[in-house]
């Protein structure tokens, strides 16, 4: 295990568009270290444009983990990502006294920074049998559920999103306990420290960013990397900003025009939650990402 305490685990991280790749990629190579990705939606191969992960120049620049490393056909989650990422800090730690990790996915930086729960893994037949009520009902059927089965997550829940629902809905049905009543929300020791730097812009300029992102997407080739993929749009890894908008265009219901608007507003939605999940950590220093040499000298002096 990793034993010298001035180790350090850098966190970047804040909402969707902000300029976390750049300021990471300027700390990594300042600081002469590498890259771990904790943006889940990157993690699958099959999926480049619409996930903004870095270019193939970027990836040269300074080395990257959890890029591409997976199948949209695959099974991954936060507990094997935790263990995952943490297996390899044990090894990034012998060669560098500080390793970068960044992305918006609040879930998965906290389970790297201070664990998961332990959860029974999901009975196969129970999850086939509520993806079946999913398909049937759709989202509303997981609400009523776990409403009824934990009342007291469901008020924490985002319930828009349901990859959570369904973990919960698993965990209440598989243990006859409420899923609230198995998170013990206790952090684990980590045996290396970690500074977490947030990176946040007015609302009008991060806006702006995001419009520009997706139309940059467009002219990479997103609705052609889209149609690749349409033949699997049941699977999880497909139900994403940028990717399921394009759905409904495909199959004649909407225009091209109003599949681009609804990305943007999607991905301003989805800013505005990552803001509200991040401004619940108080251990979140907050920058503007032009803030690069203020963040640098920061950064050195607490690890140092």
């Amino acid at each position: 295990m990793i034993t010298d305490p001035k180790q350090t685990l850098i966190v970047v991280t804040g909402p969707t568009a902000v300029g976390k790749t750049s300021l990471a990629l300027h700390l990594a190579q300042s600081l002469k270290t590498e890259i771990l990705s904790a943006d889940s939606r990157q993690f699958y191969r099959e999926m480049r444009i619409g996930t903004a992960r870095p270019g193939d120049d970027e990836l040269q620049k300074v080395p990257h983990h959890f890029i591409g490393q997976i199948s949209i056909h695959g099974e991954y989650n936060v507990s094997r990502f935790e263990s995952d990422a943490l297996n390899l800090l044990d090894q990034l730690f012998k060669e560098h006294r500080a390793v970068i990790m960044t992305g918006g996915s609040g879930l998965y930086i906290n389970a790297v920074c201070h664990g998961i729960d332990d959860f029974p893994d999901p009975d196969d037949n129970l999850r086939e049998e509520l993806k079946s009520l999913y398909a049937r009902e759709g989202i509303e059927s997981f609400r009523s559920k776990l409403r009824l089965l934990d009342p007291l997550y469901y008020g924490q829940v985002d319930i828009a999103n349901p990859k959570r629902l369904l973990r919960a809905l698993e965990v209440c049905i598989s243990t006859g306990r409420p899923f609230s009543e198995l998170r013990k929300n206790e952090p684990k020791s980590r045996d290396f420290e970690i500074i977490k730097i947030g990176l946040t812009r007015d609302k009008e300029e991060l806006n702006r960013r995001i419009n520009q992102r997706v139309d940059r997407m467009m002219e990479e080739g997103l609705l052609a990397e889209v149609e690749q993929l349409l033949p699997f749009k049941h699977l999880n890894a497909l139900n994403t900003v940028g990717y399921k908008e394009f759905f409904p265009y495909f199959s004649g219901e909407i225009p091209l025009d109003m599949a681009i608007t609804n990305i943007k507003t999607h991905s301003r939605r989805y800013a505005k939650r990552q803001m509200t999940w991040f401004r619940k950590d108080k251990n979140i220093i907050w920058f503007h990402p032009d803030q690069e040499s203020e963040i640098l000298n920061f950064v050195r002096q607490l690890s140092s």
